[in-house]
Order: C-alpha cells, then sequence, then structure tokens
C-alpha cells in the first residue's frame, strides 16, 4: 500500500474539524502522529503498532458518524478509514462479512450514519471480497480498472498489477475526493 507509510492507520473525516477528531480520537486514548485538514476533511494518522487493538481504530472511525458524536458532529458526519497494515490472512477473514481478527482491520472502510457502508482489503485481487451497500457505486470504476470482474485482464498479462493496493486506493481516494497531505507525511 504505497499511499501510506507502511504501518499507518489514517482516519478521514468529513463534516468535522481535524481538532475536534483529534480530541475525540485522544479521549478514546488513541495515539495520534499527525493532524490535519484539506478540501473539507479533517483527518488524523496513528501508528499502527501503537494502537493496542487496530478493530477499535476502525470502530472508532465508524462510530464518529453514529448517535454517540451526533450532538459534536452532527448528522451529516461521513469518514473513511485507511490501514497500511498487511490484510488479514485468517481464515475467518476471508469471508464476506465476517470480522477479522482484532490485528487486522480492514484496510478500507467508509462510514455513514454510524453504519460501514463499504469495506474491503486492497490488492492482489481482495477487492472482489467486499461488503457493504455502497460497493455497487465504485464497481463500474473497479471494473473499468481491470481490479474486480471475470474478465481481468490486467491481472493476467501485468504481473504484479496491483499487488500492493495503490491503483484501487488511487481511485478511492478520488471517489472520495481524499485529500493528500495525509498520505505524503513521513514518520
Amino acid at each position: 500500500m504505497s499511499l501510506l507509510p507502511p504501518g499507518t492507520y489514517a482516519t478521514f473525516c468529513r463534516g468535522m474539524e481535524a481538532g475536534l477528531l483529534h480530541r475525540i480520537l485522544a479521549d478514546a486514548g488513541q495515539r495520534i502522529r499527525a493532524v490535519g485538514e484539506d478540501g473539507g476533511w479533517g483527518w488524523v494518522l496513528q501508528d499502527a503498532g501503537a494502537v493496542p487493538c487496530g478493530q477499535d481504530a476502525l470502530d472508532l472511525a465508524r462510530d464518529i458518524t453514529g448517535y454517540r458524536f451526533v450532538e459534536l458532529v452532527g448528522d451529516e458526519a461521513e469518514t473513511v478509514f485507511l490501514a497500511s497494515t498487511p490484510a488479514c490472512e485468517c481464515p475467518h477473514g476471508q469471508n464476506y462479512s465476517v470480522p477479522h481478527c482484532p490485528e487486522h482491520p480492514f484496510q478500507f472502510s467508509y462510514h455513514r450514519g454510524g453504519f460501514e457502508q463499504l469495506y474491503l482489503n486492497v490488492g492482489a485481487r481482495r477487492e472482489s471480497r467486499r461488503g457493504g451497500a455502497m460497493s455497487d457505486h465504485l464497481l463500474p470504476e473497479l471494473l473499468a480498472a481491470g481490479i474486480v470482474g471475470r474478465d481481468t485482464p490486467r491481472y493476467a498479462t501485468e504481473p504484479g498489477f496491483n499487488e500492493d493496493g495503490a491503483v484501487t486506493l488511487g481511485i478511492l481516494a478520488r471517489h472520495f475526493g481524499l485529500p493528500s497531505p495525509p498520505l505524503s507525511v513521513v514518520a
């Protein structure tokens, strides 16, 4: 995953200033490495190794958009969670809608209204095991790029195509309008 430094969690939130996002995560015991905002998105970066349970970081990114925080963030908040940690290889983590192990959250997740709207791992054809109702909105873009679908010629003709998920992450960043500053921060 070349858009984030290895071992990083990034939480983006539209509808909330970066300072408030930082405060919510810090109050929950999350250690923050960098904070910023751009293009209507507030964001924080965390060292994955400093977060005791990766699933907790993903769950908090989801919960920020739910009823517990509606007084702080309103009901229009949305979040994107990215993890540059390895995809879960546990047998139970390879199925649709089955939680990963606590150490390996999904590498991409989009949340609104306190629910995951879309979640998937990226690279090496992992995108075909995605969940959430919003996946249909991204499907044309993923099909056009040859990342999902029955006929994925780029995987057959280009060795190593999208192995690290960079093509998928580029599509996701464009689709959601994610800012680039947090993606260039070096630890």
